[in-house]
């Protein structure tokens, strides 16, 4: 489960505010990829806060509302597709990170970023964290504020385009979506880069 150590341990350093990022949507095959950023007050404690892929999507739900109700700041962030096609998924991921903890309203001077990789051109003082999520605190209600965005904006995207069942997939690559993807062709929110052996 995740903690405050490591928010605490960069407090010990001087930093005053330290916030939380992570990100969701890497991998589909369809739809932008988005990051949150979140500054949670000291020790606070929300029941239930995990690593957004081990939760129901019911509990996803409930957690968002309490996180954006209780954060001291935080910023949800996206980067589009023409952008994931310009820079690649990596660089796109960075400039979503970047966005997010850029669009805090209360600055961070610290920044515990999920994974292994130090997000190009970031302005603050940084910590990678491999698997973040289960262990910082401030990382897991970033990655739930992440998630729970991008599934509610793919949501909004099932409506435009039916016929590819983006609310049960969410835009990865699920056997039902290539068989979608074979018959339909590609749509406006489709990644051509990561579709280059199926249409």
């Amino acid at each position: 489960m995740p903690d405050f150590i490591l928010e605490e341990k960069a407090k010990t350093k001087g930093y005053k505010y330290v916030c939380g990022v992570d990100e969701a949507g890497r991998g589909p095959l369809a739809g932008p990829v988005c990051a949150a950023a979140v500054i949670l007050p000291q020790n606070c404690i929300i029941d239930g806060l995990n690593d957004s892929k081990k939760l129901s999507e019911k509990k996803r739900e409930q957690l968002y509302d309490i996180i954006i109700s209780t954060a001291v700041s935080y910023c949800i962030s996206y980067a589009s597709v023409e952008e994931i096609e310009q820079y690649n998924i990596l660089g796109t991921t960075f400039l979503a990170m970047n966005r997010a903890i850029d669009g805090l309203t209360v600055k961070p001077d610290f920044a515990l970023i999920d994974g292994n990789r130090v997000p190009k051109d970031i302005k603050i003082d940084c910590e990678t964290v491999v698997k973040g999520d289960s262990k910082s605190y401030s990382i897991a209600a970033a990655s739930i504020l992440a998630k729970v965005s991008r599934d509610r904006l793919m949501l909004k995207y099932d409506e435009m385009y039916p016929e590819y069942g983006f609310k049960k997939h969410k835009g990865y690559g699920t056997k039902d979506h290539y068989t979608a993807i074979k018959q339909n062709g590609i749509c406006e929110i489709h990644r051509v880069s990561f579709l280059k052996n199926v249409h």
